[in-house]
């Protein structure tokens, strides 16, 4: 069967079955069954058993295993019951369940991110041009390609403007590919063409980097080149942040420090004892277990993971997609925001407003030389500022789908960001040809010799240059985006269509200045910028006036000596270049976007940068956080993207910046409560094995562990931002977890809740035994057990802010109350239901023990309210 490449458009379209005007939906419906979904095979996901599995080989665990095997082969020899054998089991499989369940909730969240974020592409559908999602594309859809765009499918190239293609992640090979719509032919001797030599064809995973091109779907999914290497792409690593890499190295740190403790304890036991029977070896066995279950906090990479998952939900809702979790961690520390102009901080509604020279020609130029659509319902597709264009030539009663039929489009020389120009080549009805050239001023200007008056070309005077420059000056002082318009008349179409060839003796035809308003929001969210320690910058392509006209109304500058241009950015050395000086950047070129995030990462900032067009990619990869637009953005940039709005808002990014922190201030919070909880056992554990009593046994603490310490931390995770979370300075990326007094914190939270478990049990002891002794008691073990609980829950409490008293906090966290009444409630039951009671070896309480047992606890919440206030103290 002959390859695609060796057919003309007109075999691949009549073996497709299929015109240039699309397929119907009716017919993609029908061949979306019959073909499947556009989509490459993914990896093979854990299934919940094999979830479940790996749970259990945590190495803590799999101790509690072996401690109950132990426990259960000689409580058959002597014939004891083995209900802490059961229980300890059923916690352990518990916990399993809980992580397994836990794992999955943070998966189909990130896996929900990933559907939000799916790429698209223009496909012809029902003969008009429609939006759709890369896998709804079916063999034999026609796609158009503009410059940014990843090729959603393998296709034949029916249509070659200047089209160029980067296809390295195929081939290898960097420098993009000139695609033409030639029938390639075979060499002597030769059986196929390779993929680099393909010139006629379009394949997935390669993106479009100039020109423009329309291709006809040939394979989807598997079918694709890239699906047949597909399997590479399986082989992907579950990412980690490096929050998560430092939790789970802290994880190991702790485990090997508690096994050392649990030697010495098993050993400083039984010399204590004094007996080396088999029962006392358990007893002792059952001790250091106990520490190394107090010591652990089982469940802190899994709550940091799930906090981090949720909080990145949140984010999606609040138009933030983040692609990539450790932006979480980066977001907080930001310090300097690197911000497109229009559409980010504007509304990307362009309205013309004001042109000069002649407004019928002016109207017809801009409105051909476009690439937006209009549509027969006088509807517009297409980029805000071409669809500005069309719109006032429509509003002038000059449609384009009218004068396209009378001047179709031959030849163009697409726009490119560095030439600031796009010219289309036209076909008049004499037969000549006519190039119309639009883009900014300041690029177009130059290359005009000729003006058009009285319908004659006459030469172009130095006054007439000056008097255009004060027009297109008036109109940036205006703060309105200014684009110029020439033509060319020619009796053929040039063989060089190269922008220096065709772009040079133009005939100027006048301005266009479009008012793009400023987004209401952004102006609050510019002054919380500034009192969160975060410099916001604008870099935009506009005139110098103009940028900072729009700058000093929405409070990015106060003065034009703030401002530069691309091309006195030029002039400057990097070494020269003091980026804290300018607050916008007029003028600019993609390269230029680079050169300033490098110059801030110089000076220490976490730099955020947005970006749409496909040069914006490595001025994206190169700040801390690249930010691609969600409505203006092409694949590239959304591709290299750590996150992408979705209302292109500059707002958005400011609210992200805030829920960054928030996220941060809650992991902080969470890891700090479970550190206290897991040390406060530690220490009760410790404490009461050198004094030769059983305070609590493993499956107490296993209980603990799960109950009263994950389900605070989750609910802690959910707090909402504190109230001067924006007033803060942006935190320092090399901060350790545990700065700011953190380990002080948790250590002085860990001794006193664990003293205040050893006492509650004494009081106990004193309840039974009429006198404090050091022996094991019941009633002592079962108050130490609620106190312990208790605490834990107050606790949880005290860490809704580091800092701040409780009392002063205006919001309620309702998950942490729901956490509270659940693990009150699990723990009454385990106390007052007698089969359950006597399970974990505790017993009922009356109401003097049990308001004891309470009253002891809740001493947590003044003792860390001083200490707070100690520290608000100290800071002053």
């Amino acid at each position: 069967m002959k390859e695609d490449y060796l057919k003309t458009n007109e075999e691949v379209l009549e073996e497709l079955r299929i015109q240039r005007t699309g397929l119907s939906t009716a017919e993609a419906v029908k061949r979306q069954k019959e073909y499947g979904k556009n989509e490459l095979e993914q990896a093979k996901k854990e299934t919940l058993v094999q979830k479940f599995i790996n749970e259990l080989k945590d190495p803590m665990l799999i101790m509690l295993i072996a401690a109950a095997i132990i426990s259960a082969i000689t409580n058959i020899i002597g014939n004891e019951p083995l209900t802490e054998v059961f229980i300890i089991i059923a916690v352990v499989l518990l916990n399993a369940v809980l992580g397994v369940l836990q794992e999955s909730k943070a998966e189909e969240a990130i896996e929900a991110l990933k559907n939000m974020t799916k790429a698209k592409c223009k496909v012809m559908r029902d003969g008009k041009m429609v939006l759709l999602e890369n896998d709804e594309l079916v063999p034999g859809d026609i796609v158009i390609l503009e410059a940014g765009d990843g090729l959603p499918a393998d296709g034949r190239l029916i249509e070659s403007k200047s089209l160029k293609i980067e296809e390295a992640a195929l081939t290898g090979e960097s420098v993009p590919v000139d695609k033409m719509v030639n029938v390639l032919k075979l060499k002597d001797n030769e059986k196929e063409i390779t993929l680099a030599e393909r010139s006629n064809m379009a394949y997935m995973g390669s993106t479009v980097v100039y020109g423009r091109g329309v291709m006809v779907v040939t394979d989807i999914g598997m079918d694709t080149q890239m699906g047949k290497i597909a399997d590479v792409l399986n082989d992907t690593v579950k990412e980690e942040t490096p929050l998560q890499k430092k939790l789970n190295d802290l994880g190991k740190k702790l485990s090997y420090l508690v096994i050392g403790i649990c030697i010495f304890i098993f050993a400083f036991d039984l010399f204590r004892v004094g007996t080396f029977d088999l029962s006392s070896i358990l007893e002792t066995f059952m001790v250091a277990v106990s520490l190394a279950v107090a010591a652990i906090p089982e469940g802190l990479a899994t709550v940091v993971t799930v906090v981090l998952s949720i909080g990145v939900t949140r984010m999606s809702k609040a138009n933030a997609i983040i692609r990539r979790m450790s932006a979480v961690e980066t977001l907080g520390c930001t310090s300097v925001i690197c911000s497109d102009k229009t559409g980010t901080l504007t509304k990307n509604k362009m309205t013309v407003v004001k042109n000069t020279g002649d407004k019928t020609l002016l109207c017809k130029a801009m409105a051909l030389c476009n690439d937006a659509v209009l549509n027969e319902d006088d509807s517009i597709e297409g980029e805000p500022t071409e669809a500005a264009l069309v719109a006032y030539a429509r509003d002038n009663n000059i449609r384009k789908y009218d004068i396209e039929k009378e001047s179709p489009r031959v030849e163009e020389a697409p726009f490119d960001s560095s030439r600031k120009l796009m010219s289309t080549i036209h076909k008049l009805s004499d037969g000549t040809y006519i190039q119309y050239t639009k883009g900014a001023p300041d690029a177009l200007i130059p290359l005009c010799k000729y003006k058009r008056l009285n319908n004659q070309e006459i030469p172009m005077s130095e006054k007439d240059y000056q008097e255009i420059y004060e027009d297109n000056r008036g109109m940036a002082d205006e703060a309105l985006r200014v684009l110029a318009c020439a033509y060319k008349i020619y009796d053929k179409v040039p063989t060089d269509l190269s922008p220096k060839n065709i772009e040079k003796d133009l005939v100027y035809i006048g301005l266009a200045g479009m008012m793009d308003p400023v987004r209401e929001e952004v102006i609050p969210a510019i002054r919380e910028c500034l009192s969160a320690g975060i410099r916001p910058v604008m870099i935009t392509g506009d005139h110098k006036d103009t940028a900072v006209a729009i700058a000093k109304q929405i409070g990015i500058i106060k003065s034009q000596e703030e401002a530069i241009t691309g091309s006195e950015l030029d002039l400057i050395s990097d070494e020269d270049f003091d980026v804290t000086k300018y607050g916008v950047y007029a003028r600019v070129k993609p390269e230029h976007k680079t050169k300033i995030v490098n110059a801030w990462k110089k000076k220490g900032a976490i730099t955020a940068m947005t970006g749409d067009g496909v040069n914006d990619a490595p001025s994206i990869k190169s700040a801390d956080i690249g930010i691609g637009m969600g409505i203006t953005g092409t694949d590239v940039t959304k591709n290299v993207a750590d996150m992408i709005l979705v209302d292109d808002n500059f707002a958005t990014i400011v609210k992200a910046i805030e829920e960054g922190r928030r996220i941060y201030d809650n992991i902080r919070k969470s890891i700090q409560f479970l550190l206290s909880s897991n040390m406060s056992e530690v220490f009760a554990i410790f404490v009461s094995s050198l004094m030769g009593f059983t305070l609590l046994k493993p499956v107490h603490l296993l209980f603990v562990n799960l109950i009263t310490d994950c389900l605070p931390a989750l609910a802690l995770g959910m707090e909402e931002a504190e109230d001067n979370i924006m007033k803060r300075k942006p935190r320092d990326s090399k901060e350790s977890i545990f700065a700011s007094g953190m380990v002080l914190d948790v250590a002085f939270g860990g001794i006193l809740i664990g003293a205040l478990t050893i006492i509650s049990y004494f009081v106990g002891v004193y309840f039974e035994l009429g006198s404090i002794k050091l022996v094991t008691s019941n009633l002592g073990m079962t108050m130490a057990f609620l106190t312990l609980n208790m605490c834990e829950i107050f606790h949880s409490y005290n860490m809704r802010s580091l800092n701040k008293s409780i009392f002063k906090l205006h919001n309620h966290n309702k998950f942490l109350w729901l956490s509270m009444i659940v693990a009150l409630v699990i723990v009454t039951l385990v106390l007052e239901v007698p089969f359950i009671a006597s399970m974990f070896g505790l017993m009922s309480l009356g109401a003097k023990e049990y308001l004891w047992a309470i009253g002891i606890a809740i001493f947590v919440i003044p003792a860390v309210e001083i200490l707070k206030l100690v520290k608000r103290m100290s800071h002053k």
